[in-house]
């Protein structure tokens, strides 16, 4: 009897193992299909994407698709908190003063170190801080003192335009600080076509960049900001565009200058351009820079960057309005608080680097380890706990069976 009661017992040990070998292979896909991860920022206000347009300035040309949303990351680029879909601060931080935009970042310009945020990866039109993007690219790859002919396509652009007309000739200097002074569209395309030859080269040019440093929210569809179908980014990725482009001399001198002289063309003769910042006019304490955007879709946003006692801050607001509280001082209020803070503890970093991509030595890992790494695909799990924590329970049952089995 005790050999026939020992055969039984190996019998049913041997099935359970088989039943535990299939559980392991089988829960890590049942857990993929049966219970897909929400994309990061998807139950967000603009989590995937902006809003409608009010008008058809984003409307595809004949013959081509609607873009589709990019892709969310899945830990949220920056860190957890980065994810969150309202006013955040670190452990500890007194909160942000109230401003009426549906998404601002106040961070530390020279560690990245994210002070305080309000849905800070909501994706919503940049406006003319598009042109911060571009204006990292003139940096980076043109002689400032190269002249360049105007054009009449350059002159017939919408919007804001400095004053450039067909025939006049002017430095790369001269029209790439218009462009960030005085937001002119004109500049930007005349500096968008000097860059690769073409507009459309430029924006692909300008989307790379942004993926490279991270800036996942980022599409541009126009050089200057000016909407077009599929133009998204956010007051994360403008932050994190902004602090890399002050690195660059250039960049960092046109952003803080006041005025300049500006050439005529054919019988116009030349004028002063005028820096339609406010922080900068209005005499800010320690401003060191910004950009100011409008449009009709994205509405009213801001970048404001200033130095006090050897700490310099950068405010970007996205959506808001300029009444009842004009933007440059609702960003005044976010640096305000800033420089008050002693040693604040940081809400997430700004990137400057594209997530790091999973390796094959990572497989098995979760990307949520480091902030900003790479997110594993949507509605997949890259963990084996589940699966070993069910093993681990059905192991435990299977032990109290064998128990029982060998003492009946």
């Amino acid at each position: 009897m005790a050999r026939l009661a020992a055969m039984h017992f190996r019998r049913r040990l041997a099935t359970l193992v088989a039943l535990l070998a299939l559980t392991v292979v089988a829960l890590p896909g049942i857990a993929a299909t049966a219970a897909p991860a929400l994309p990061a920022g998807a139950e967000c206000p603009n989590g995937t994407a902006p809003g409608p347009p009010v008008d058809t300035s984003e409307a595809p040309a004949p013959g081509q698709a609607e873009p589709a949303a990019l892709p969310v990351p899945d830990p949220p680029v920056g860190g957890p908190a980065m994810g969150s879909c309202g006013d955040v601060v670190g452990d500890g931080t007194p909160p942000a003063p109230p401003v009426g935009v549906v998404s601002y970042v106040l961070a530390d310009l020279d560690t990245g170190a994210v002070i305080a945020a309000r849905n800070p990866h909501a994706r919503l039109r940049p406006a003319s801080l598009m042109k911060t993007l571009t204006g990292l690219l003139v940096a980076q790859r043109l002689p400032m003192d190269e002249v360049i002919t105007g054009t009449q396509e350059d002159a017939d652009q919408e919007g804001t335009r400095v004053g450039m007309g067909p025939g006049g000739q002017y430095t790369i200097r001269q029209v790439f600080d218009a462009m960030l002074m005085a937001s002119g569209n004109d500049a930007a395309h005349a500096l968008a076509v000097r860059l690769t030859g073409s507009v459309p080269a430029t924006v692909d040019l300008m989307n790379t960049t942004a993926r490279d440093l991270g800036a996942l929210d980022t599409r541009a569809a126009t050089p200057s900001g000016l909407d077009g179908p599929g133009m998204s980014t956010s007051a994360y990725d403008l932050a994190s565009i902004f602090r890399v482009a002050m690195r660059q001399p250039a960049f960092a001198q046109a952003t803080s200058t006041a005025r300049i002289a500006f050439p005529g063309w054919g019988p116009n003769p030349g004028f002063d351009v005028v820096n339609d910042n406010k922080l900068l006019t209005s005499g800010y304490a320690g401003y060191l820079g910004g950009k100011t955007g409008f449009t009709d879709d994205a509405r009213h946003t801001f970048i404001g960057a200033a130095e006090r006692n050897g700490h310099r801050l950068v405010a970007v607001l996205m959506r808001g309005e300029q009444r009842p509280v004009p933007m440059y001082e609702q960003a005044a209020a976010l640096l305000d608080h800033g420089f008050a803070l002693t040693s604040p503890r940081p809400a997430g970093q700004l990137t400057d680097a594209a997530p790091r991509a999973e390796s094959d030595d990572d497989a098995g890992t979760t990307a949520a380890a480091e902030p900003g790494g790479a997110a594993p695909a949507s509605g997949t799990t890259t963990s084996w706990g589940t699966p070993l924590l069910v093993v681990a329970v059905i192991a435990a049952a299977a032990g109290l069976f064998a128990l029982r089995t060998s003492r009946r």
